[in-house]
């Protein structure tokens, strides 16, 4: 079964969670699971999006004062996926992230997940709740089985997807610049994003500078903290010059360009390319290869702690 995802950007830590814990039905070969960071560079992003939620079988909400806040989840995206379950050409499944007043909303007459509408976060273990939420998919996922041995006309199954295949390719140097300059942009987005939304919470101050197309600084203010509760960083884009990397960071507002405490490198295998840390307080804790928005993450998790902020 496809399935989509609908959800808040501020959200995603959740997001990641709940792909960990429904691995095992995606291994079995029972749901095939999309969500809008898929779209890859130069992709429609409204255009994709209505594609894959026409498409799915199921429509995973995840509910939060954040997603009710967001226009684009409620009057797109929500309001679509509630249209084809009142069709039935689609099954909407409400999953409770925050303690939030969604009691109103159109999907209140769905039974919501996990038990008893319970949100993730007000679980002592949040694993449990999202094992309860795997095992109440699992259910579904056997009645619209049921269902499709019993449709008139013989159906048993839906049929069968094309299989994927990996293709090996030879990238040169204009692929691997390619995928630096889109990295980096990726890397400069999320940092904007994320000093943006910090900005609007108390005690925590965020400032995004562009100090030009190839390189940016950020700043993370923790208020609450006397000593040490500021933290900054400078992320550049390799021009060919000094050897610290194709993405290298410094912890610094605007250093020099002849300093880093770090840097990515573009690698690649048979199929794909990717990102690797170098000589940098990542190499031990991370894999070995990363997509952009991993070694984003990774960055911005690191500037946060220097500030002694953690995400939650």
């Amino acid at each position: 079964m496809k399935t989509f995802v609908s959800y808040s950007h501020r959200d995603e830590a959740t997001l990641e969670r709940l792909k960990a814990h429904l691995s095992p039905l995606r291994r079995d070969g029972r749901i095939e699971t999309w969500y809008d960071r898929e779209i890859r560079a130069g992709g429609e992003i409204d255009g994709e999006i209505s594609a894959e939620l026409e498409a799915c079988d199921i429509v995973f909400l995840l509910i939060s004062p954040d997603f009710l806040n967001s226009d684009y989840c409620m009057d797109t995206e929500m309001t679509r996926a509630m249209e084809r379950h009142d069709e039935g050409t689609a099954r909407v499944i409400p999953i409770i992230v925050e303690d939030c007043y969604w009691k109103s909303s159109p999907f209140m007459k769905l039974k919501a997940l996990p038990k008893d509408g319970k949100p993730i976060s007000n679980w002592t273990n949040e694993n449990t709740a999202f094992l309860n939420i795997v095992e109440e998919v699992a259910r579904v996922l056997d009645e619209m089985d049921e269902a499709l041995v019993s449709a008139p006309g013989g159906a048993t199954r839906p049929e069968a997807q094309p299989r994927k295949y990996r293709v090996q390719r030879h990238f040169d140097d204009i692929d691997r610049s390619d995928f630096r300059d889109q990295a980096f942009d990726e890397i400069r987005r999320y940092f904007q994003e994320a000093a943006a939304e910090l900005d609007t919470l108390e005690e925590l101050r965020g400032r995004f500078t562009a100090r030009s197309d190839k390189k940016f600084s950020c700043t993370v203010v923790n208020r609450s903290r006397m000593q040490g509760g500021t933290a900054h960083i400078t992320v550049r884009c390799s021009t060919g010059g000094h050897g610290f990397g194709d993405i290298s960071y410094v912890f610094a507002e605007d250093s020099a360009d002849n300093t880093s405490n770090g840097g990515f490198n573009v690698e690649n295998d048979d199929y794909e390319m990717f990102l690797t840390a170098t000589m940098n307080f990542m190499r031990g804790n991370q894999e070995d290869r990363m997509t952009p928005h991993q070694a984003a993450e990774s960055l911005w998790t690191e500037s946060l702690q220097q500030a002694g902020v953690s995400l939650a």
